[in-house]
């Protein structure tokens, strides 16, 4: 179970970012379904993208989701980190 800290860190970003607010269990949610294969795969990554877009209400252009999967491609990121990924996401 990751850190509390980390975990109310994330859904401020959320809320700061976007000013919705999203439960830990809709991160949980959307996590459960987030595999190490899924940070290789660009069908997957978009497919994770429309569904942060859709749990926060914030539309994503196509442009900005290219840009988003090849950030995180090329990240040395933990492919097991979800607040992580989540912070990432939220930067654009």
């Amino acid at each position: 179970m990751p850190d509390k800290n980390v975990q109310k860190d994330v859904l401020n970003v959320v809320k700061k970012k976007t000013g919705k607010n999203v439960t830990e269990k809709d991160i949980y949610k959307l996590a459960s379904g987030v595999k190490p294969t899924t940070m290789q795969s660009d069908a997957q990554l978009k497919q994770l993208i429309k569904q942060v877009s859709s749990l926060v209400k914030v539309p994503v252009s196509e442009q900005t989701m290219n840009e988003l999967i090849q950030a995180i491609k090329s990240s040395k990121m933990n492919p097991n980190n979800m607040e992580q990924l989540m912070k990432m996401i939220m930067k654009k």
